[in-house]
């Protein structure tokens, strides 16, 4: 289980809760103080569009929600194959990665992030994820992956 604080709070969340069980299936939660809610309903995710498919990297979600005047929270998890290390995650063209938190096959981020163009919707930088072995290679970079690039 992963259980995290986001750097900032917004009106619905202020952390994230990832659980997996003994077969596989995955429950993200957003939590707000003592509280949890799930945009999915039913809350629960099977890994079988990971494992198998030759993919090293599978997300459950990625949101932002405002959290004050130009600044937003970035919510991510997703689940990992077991050749992988390190996740991070990087924003927009800023090469700089901010560790993921990873246990039993999960991750999970949070950042808070500001804009010079406040409103309702997030006009920021997206988040990257990026992967890497126990050597210290990158075997995954999202800003690469054909799933989320025009280049198929």
């Amino acid at each position: 289980m992963i259980a995290t604080r986001t750097p900032i709070a917004s009106q619905d969340w202020d952390g994230v809760v990832v659980a997996v069980d003994s077969s596989d299936q995955y429950v993200q939660c957003q939590s707000k103080g003592d509280k949890g809610t799930s945009q999915d309903s039913p809350p629960t995710f099977i890994n079988d569009r990971l494992w198998g498919t030759g993919h090293k990297i599978e997300y459950f979600d990625s949101t932002s929600e405002p959290a004050g005047q130009g600044r937003y929270l970035m919510l991510g998890a997703g689940h990992y194959t077991s050749d992988i290390a390190k996740i991070t995650i990087s924003y927009g063209d800023n090469p700089k990665e901010y560790p993921a938190v990873m246990a039993g096959g999960a991750f999970a981020y949070a950042a808070a992030l500001s804009t010079s163009h406040p409103g309702p919707h997030y006009a920021g930088p997206s988040p990257y994820v990026h992967a890497y072995d126990a050597s210290g290679k990158e075997i995954y970079n999202q800003e690469k992956d054909p799933q989320f690039t025009d280049h198929q």
